[in-house]
C-alpha cells in the first residue's frame, strides 16, 4: 500500500472522486467532511500528506492549517475553487507545501502530490530555546518574543528568524535562506528572500527600536545582538 492521505473536502462528489482516484493509485485514503473532523484526523492520524480545501464548514482550511502546523509538519496540499493571490500567500505563508486551483486535471493533481511526498513538509526543526538579548524563540512551541512583548509571526516568518538566530553572527546568503526556509526546488519570486526580512525588521527592528538583522551588501543578512 502506498501513502495514507487524508482528503478534508466538503463536496461529496468530489471527495468521492478523488477518493477513487487516489485508491487506483495504490494511495490509502481517509476523508473527512468539515474542518473540525479534517482537524481532529489530521492531528491524531500518521497521515504522509493531506489535501485540504480552503472553503469548509465549521473551520475554514486555512484556520485548519494554522492549527495543524502548531504541532505537526506534515505535508499539506491546498485545494481552492477562489484564485485569488492571497488566498495562496496566506496558506504558503502558514507552511502549506502547495495548492491547486479547482477545476483541476487529475494528472496534475497526481503530480503534485508526487512531489510533495518526495519533498516532505516545511521543517520547524525542533530545538532548544533560541535566545538574542531580549529576543526568544521556542521553535518546539512555535512562539517568539521581544522582552515580555509576544511576537506574531507567519509561518516563513517564524523559520526565518529561526534560521537566523540559529546562525547568530553567521552571515547567511540569499541563497543559504531560500534552502534552508523555502526548500532547495523554490521556484517562485527570487527576491522572496528581501521581502521577509523586511517583514521580520518591521516587526522588530521597527517596533521596538533596535538593530537586530543587519544588512551585508552583496552577500545577505545576519542577526547580531539587540544594538539601539
Amino acid at each position: 500500500m502506498g501513502a495514507n492521505i487524508l482528503i478534508v473536502e466538503d463536496e461529496a462528489r468530489l471527495a468521492r472522486f478523488l477518493e477513487l482516484e487516489l485508491d487506483h493509485e495504490g494511495y490509502a485514503v481517509t476523508r473527512a467532511a468539515d474542518g473540525r473532523e479534517g482537524l481532529e484526523a489530521a492531528l491524531s492520524g500518521p497521515f504522509d500528506l493531506i489535501l485540504l480545501d480552503v472553503m469548509l464548514p465549521g473551520l475554514n482550511g486555512l484556520e485548519v492549517l494554522r492549527r495543524l502546523r502548531n504541532e505537526k509538519d506534515t505535508p499539506v496540499l491546498l485545494l481552492t475553487a477562489r484564485d485569488a493571490v492571497m488566498d495562496k500567500v496566506s496558506g504558503l505563508d502558514m507552511g502549506a507545501n502547495d495548492y491547486i486551483t479547482k477545476p483541476f486535471s487529475i494528472e496534475e493533481l497526481l503530480a503534485r502530490i508526487r512531489a510533495a511526498l518526495r519533498t516532505g513538509a516545511p521543517n520547524i526543526r525542533r530545538t532548544a530555546v533560541l535566545r538574542c538579548g531580549a529576543l526568544t524563540l521556542d521553535p518546539a512551541r512555535h512562539t517568539a518574543a521581544y522582552g515580555d512583548a509576544p511576537l506574531t509571526l507567519t509561518y516563513k516568518e517564524f523559520l526565518l528568524l529561526q534560521t537566523l538566530l540559529e546562525n547568530r553572527d553567521i552571515v547567511q546568503t540569499r541563497d543559504m535562506l531560500l534552502e534552508k526556509v523555502w526548500g532547495y526546488d523554490y521556484a517562485g519570486e527570487t527576491n522572496v528572500v528581501d521581502v521577509y526580512i523586511r517583514y521580520l525588521r518591521q516587526k522588530l527592528d521597527d517596533a521596538f527600536g533596535v538593530k537586530l538583522i543587519h544588512t551585508v551588501r552583496g552577500v545577505g543578512y545576519v542577526l547580531k545582538g539587540d544594538e539601539p
